[in-house]
């Protein structure tokens, strides 16, 4: 197929989830399911086309996804990451494990799966989604109490690196039967990751905030462009210095977006675009990836597990995070609890052992798939209702 074709029709695609973008805001339709179905009524089989490329898909789910945490931290405020780094850190890390802990146990007794693919299961959907909390609390336009939200956000945007790393060591054993990882190995990849990321991003925030400043470049347009060249330096650096390129992409979105003193509008509308165009072509491509004929048969499978995840596993491990803040309300903790959105994220790391041809890992994308789907609906259609039901709604 040449590239021509390739071109018109994504355009394509993305026109139509466009247009329908407006409609689905009417019936409280996140754009998630929308730009994903586009891709799944249109590929696959339907008019002699079939996409089928896990590495591709997975590269553009990655380019994706770091897009639009660059996005949410240049839109994260100071005072919103004082206030929350403690609870979001533990949440963002601990939670993680918990959560790949309780939910590997339950479908160890549901699924017939070894107990590493299990595990492997449960770390891809342990984290919560950045795209789909920014995207659904902006669209909500929701400011709740205690600093809910932010702690939301900077869990969202912090957690992938830990679940990340659980998959790939996750993987590399489902591959090998024989092969175990010692602890301290683990250990040190994590500190690795996130003490490279965190370097990086604010050494390359820093420097982009300064030049920016200190040139005070004169013509406004070239603001975001300077900014995008930066920010592949920050999170592509990182990732070649074995740094986790999420959280890179983050803080350095972070440094820039507190730092800069002139042209903070057009930066936030070219952004905000960039941010649309990600996430439009991330589900468009997704959409494609999956074959519509192969969800029949799981999406039974598929109910209870994805319930245990949202009613249990991920309360559970809510609630054994927040001992030590004994001060947070139980509305709070209770809300934290039950909103712990999935979005892409999830989906793009179970395409990590499906394109490495772990078995069974075709039925856990597929898995995966449906269990974004129930919290989409559920816990994003829940956090309106919720909040107010728990007065935590500030608006």
């Amino acid at each position: 197929m040449s590239t021509e074709i390739i071109m018109l029709g994504m355009a394509a695609l993305v026109v139509v989830g466009i247009l329908l973008h407006h409609p689905s805001r009417t019936f409280g339709i996140p754009s998630l399911l929308i730009f994903m179905g586009v891709g799944l009524a249109l590929g696959n089989g339907e008019f002699n086309f079939v996409y089928d490329n896990l590495n591709k898909t997975a590269w553009v789910g990655g380019l994706a996804l770091n897009i639009i945490v660059f996005v949410g931290g240049l839109n994260t405020c100071n005072d919103k990451i004082k206030a929350a780094f403690k609870e979001g850190g533990v949440l963002a890390s601990f939670g993680v494990i918990f959560t790949t802990l309780f939910f590997a146990l339950i479908i160890y007794q549901l699924l017939d799966f070894n107990f590493i693919t299990c595990l492997l299961f449960a770390a891809v959907v342990s984290s919560t989604d950045a795209a789909a909390v920014f995207s659904i609390l902006e669209s909500k336009k929701l400011k709740l109490k205690e600093q809910t939200d932010s702690v939301l956000e900077f869990e969202s945007a912090t957690n992938d690196p830990v679940a990340m790393l659980l998959v790939i060591f996750l993987t590399e054993m489902a591959l090998s039967s024989t092969q175990t990882i010692p602890a301290h190995d683990i250990a040190l990849s994590l500190i690795t990751q996130i003490g490279v990321a965190v370097v990086i991003g604010l050494v390359v925030g820093k420097i982009t905030v300064w030049l920016l400043n200190k040139i005070q470049l004169s013509e406004y347009g070239l603001i975001p462009v300077f900014i995008l060249a930066c920010f592949i330096i920050s999170t592509y650096g990182a990732e070649m210095l074995g740094g986790n390129i999420l959280l890179a992409s983050y803080i350095s979105g972070v440094m820039i977006g507190n730092g800069i003193k002139r042209g903070q509008q057009v930066n936030k509308h070219f952004f905000n675009s960039l941010s649309w165009l990600a996430q439009a072509l991330m589900f468009i491509v997704l959409g494609l990836q999956i074959f519509p004929q192969s969800l029949i048969t799981i999406f039974w499978a598929s109910v209870l597990p994805a319930l245990l995840l949202i009613f249990a596993a991920r309360p559970l491990a809510v609630q054994i995070c927040y001992l030590p803040f004994i001060k947070s309300s139980w509305r709070k903790r209770l809300f934290i609890s039950l909103i712990g959105l999935k979005g892409a994220t999830p989906i793009v790391f179970a395409l990590i052992p499906a394109a490495a041809g772990v078995p069974g890992a075709i039925d856990i994308l597929h898995m995966v798939f449906f269990i974004v789907l129930f919290s989409v609906v559920l816990q994003g259609g829940a956090i309106a209702p919720l909040a107010n039901r728990l007065r935590l709604n500030d608006g």
